[in-house]
């Protein structure tokens, strides 16, 4: 799978550590690398699962790194990300001398989306059978400029090619493999699946933590117990005027690793769960609770090729069920190491 430079550990990496000020923990990180290496965990998903099924690790305002402690909301590049595990990206633009640049509020990130868009497919091309969803959003959309939906056809037209899922509706996982499935919100024109009419919880306005993580534990809730046909989206992150995204995520991203921990191995969906600073062993986590519902697709794949076989006139397919589900790489305060994934959620430091 590769190797990353070693890193340490700085602070507590109890999963029970609610609020110490560690610049790394299971649910949070701060720090510029990533504690985890999983650059292909959807490679031994089914192809027949719609995106609607998955559990999806994600961030908010994926490229938002400068702007200070008020505005800032990741600490990895792009590709750091995109290697850790990370599956949907939410990319803020606006129009600057006829092209989209990201945007956080009125702080220029330092991109464009023609580069973003770049350098996400050249991470599909070097890992074909993952997917990315992108939702493409203009910012500050009160001072909306004249063009952004023409320019944004033209950008997904001219750098997609051919590898960008603009389609209405929710794909399978087959049809979208080494491809940006793009979310968005314009008006008029549809360039891909409509933001505004999914499952969002987004209460980015925080002004009490404890509120906001009951917002977000409620909606994991209804998500797991939901229709599964549709596709829900849960924000762990937000701002205030009286807190920042890096407090925010010190808060909710614990408890969010607890919760999900509580069910882990359960044929749980969790939808797409989008953070700031997200730790290593929460996007596990997340990652980990595909593999009960790919085992027994696996197994009526496995039920329906056996059958299909011994028909006089099947041909049968072969069986992918002993396949691991993912493997992926791993820091503890020891240094780097490879494990099985299902076993990595077992981790208590």
């Amino acid at each position: 799978q590769g190797s990353v430079s070693p890193t340490r550990y700085q602070g507590s990496c109890s999963p029970g550590d609610m609020g110490g000020q560690s610049e790394r923990s299971v649910a949070f990180d701060c720090t510029p690398q990533p504690a985890a290496y999983c650059p292909d965990w959807m490679a031994k998903l089914p192809d027949a699962l719609p995106l609607s099924h998955l559990s999806i690790p994600g961030t908010h305002d994926s490229l938002s790194l400068f702007g200070g402690r008020r505005l800032r909301c990741q600490s990895w590049s792009l590709e750091a990300q995109l290697a850790a595990g990370i599956r949907f990206l939410d990319v803020r633009c606006k129009m600057a001398q006829g092209e989209l640049h990201v945007y956080h509020l009125c702080t220029f990130q330092r991109a464009s989306l023609r580069g973003v868009l770049r350098r996400t497919l050249r991470f599909l091309c070097a890992h074909p059978r993952e997917a990315v969803l992108m939702r493409i959003k203009e910012e500050l959309p009160s001072f909306s400029q004249r063009g952004f939906a023409t320019q944004l056809h033209r950008c997904l037209l001219e750098e997609g090619h051919g590898h960008i899922w603009c389609r209405e509706e929710v794909p399978t996982l087959g049809q979208v493999r080494g491809k940006i499935v793009v979310l968005e919100a314009l008006a008029q024109k549809v360039l891909g699946i409509p933001y505004e009419q999914l499952s969002i919880s987004d209460n980015w306005n925080v002004l009490s933590l404890k509120r906001k993580w009951r917002r977000a534990q409620r909606h994991l809730d209804r998500v797991a117990s939901g229709d599964p046909t549709t596709m829900h989206l849960t924000f762990c992150s937000g701002n205030g005027l009286f807190t920042c995204p890096e407090e925010v995520a010190r808060f909710v991203n614990p408890r969010c690793y607890q919760h999900l921990r509580r069910q882990r191995g359960q044929p749980v969906c969790w939808g797409v769960v989008i953070m700031d600073f997200p730790g290593a062993g929460l996007l596990q986590l997340i990652v980990d609770s595909n593999a009960p519902q790919a085992s027994r697709l696996n197994m009526a794949a496995h039920d329906t090729s056996k059958a299909s076989s011994q028909h006089p006139r099947g041909r049968g397919n072969k069986d992918h069920s002993q396949h691991s589900f993912t493997t992926c790489v791993h820091q503890d305060p020891s240094g780097w190491m490879s494990v099985p994934a299902p076993y990595l959620c077992h981790r208590t430091s």
